[in-house]
């Protein structure tokens, strides 16, 4: 085991009033993270610069002193599924599996802006679950009971409270979806994804870690042998990294990335789309969120409102809007805030989303050795970066699957052990 390196200690220049006198004296700023030579070996390849493979190379250089380490994105950093979410996180929700994940999650993120030296804008500004119907009412209930014996603060509340918590939400019995009640999670909230995203890089690269962007992967090498299958390293267009273990941590492309390797995963990929509107005077704390809808809102700190919706109907890799979906989500979130009428939207883009049959990730290692994966995360994967990135680099490090993932392992599927997440999942926030 290397030697674990001392933590880097940011310069004064990286504090508010340096980076503004910095700016009056026309000063230059120092770039968050080095560009470096791209080697031909490292210790461990990471495939995808986004939360999971960042906080997974921070986690190995921070918590374990493993800093031969490469971050390969065939884009710019944070340019897949990490730039392209509604940036909600939670951890309210329905197995005990992924009530103790997520919650981990929540907890690291409440204490990165001091971990990294940077500020994530993390507005833990309380998360509400719609119940339309008296079934949508019981899960909510079931929920609510799983989370508080995981000690995850979640409650049910019914239409008085929602009320105080959202005002222009229309809680009466004249309206084609009364609401009847809601789950109330006070830790969820927003956080500003691409904040996330540059303040692991930039951590990262403190430690040594070398982030390669514009490198894409066009194969991954594997030797055969008697004791089985095992990674050599990876072949990218700017030429072959030889690496021990190489990490999958892809949105939108993971199963083609771990065909490279020759395993298959039981991954199908959806677009997801959103839309943000014109800014308009703070009024919504909480976040907002209706299965039944299939929609979920929040305010940014702009003053802007998100929405967005569950996937896409249709398996594919297109990430532009739809005027079937604007029409739609603009339907639904009326029903809900019928006050919302005049509001004007901006912009709409979309993800790609890959989905597991048990709408839980897949993580931990593959039967080719030294090929691990972090994949399958549907809709709400950038809630899991922390946590994911800490299993992950404890997984690399120590040769052990961590308890927390241990469910989620790809062998699940053939032994018949689904986790079954879609009760709290489907709609994704």
């Amino acid at each position: 085991m290397p030697t674990r390196p001392r933590p880097r200690r940011y310069p004064a220049r990286y504090s508010a009033f340096s980076l503004l006198r910095h700016g009056l004296a026309g000063d230059h700023l120092v770039p968050a993270w080095r560009d470096r030579e791209l080697k031909n070996s490292y210790d461990v390849v990471i495939i995808g610069g986004g939360v999971h493979g960042l906080a997974t190379a921070y986690y190995l250089a921070a918590n374990h002193g493993i800093t031969d380490v490469a971050v390969l994105d065939k884009g710019y950093v944070g340019s897949g599924g990490s730039g392209r979410n509604t940036a909600i996180l939670r951890s309210n929700y329905l197995t005990p599996e992924g009530v103790r994940f997520y919650d981990r999650s929540v907890r690291l993120y409440e204490r990165l802006a001091a971990d990294l030296n940077y500020n994530v804008m993390f507005s833990q500004r309380g998360h509400l679950t719609l119940a339309h119907n008296d079934s949508s009412l019981r899960t909510m209930r079931w929920r609510a009971e799983v989370n508080k014996l995981e000690g995850v603060d979640s409650e049910v509340v019914g239409p008085a409270e929602i009320k105080k918590l959202v005002p222009y939400l229309d809680v009466s019995a004249a309206v084609r979806y009364p609401i009847l009640g809601a789950l109330y999670h006070p830790p969820g909230g927003i956080i500003r994804h691409d904040a996330v995203v540059w303040g692991y890089a930039r951590g990262a690269s403190g430690y040594g870690v070398h982030i390669h962007q514009n490198t894409e992967v066009t194969g991954i090498d594997v030797a055969g042998g008697p004791n089985g299958r095992r990674v050599r390293g990876v072949r990218t267009d700017r030429g072959d990294i030889a690496a021990s273990t190489v990490i999958n941590c892809t949105a939108g492309w993971s199963t083609l990335v771990a065909e490279m390797a020759g395993v298959r995963l039981p991954i199908q990929t959806f677009p997801l789309q959103a839309a943000v509107t014109e800014p308009v005077r703070p009024f919504l704390d909480a976040v907002v969120v209706s299965g039944s809808l299939h929609v979920y809102v929040s305010q940014t700190d702009r003053g802007e409102l998100v929405f967005g919706a569950s996937v896409d109907p249709f398996a594919g890799y297109s990430m532009r809007g739809s005027l079937e979906f604007v029409e739609g989500l603009a339907g639904h979130v009326l029903e809900l805030m019928p006050s919302l009428a005049k509001v004007r939207l901006l912009r709409q883009w979309a993800g790609l989303c890959d989905m597991t049959p048990d709408f839980s990730p897949i993580m931990g290692r593959t039967p080719v050795d030294g090929f691990l994966v972090d994949v399958g995360w549907g809709t709400y994967g950038f809630k899991a970066g922390p946590v994911s990135g800490e299993a992950m680099a404890d997984c690399v490090a120590t040769g052990r699957t961590p308890d927390i993932i241990a469910p989620f392992g790809v062998e699940r599927f053939a032994e018949g052990r689904l986790l079954g997440e879609k009760g709290a999942a489907a709609v994704g926030h």
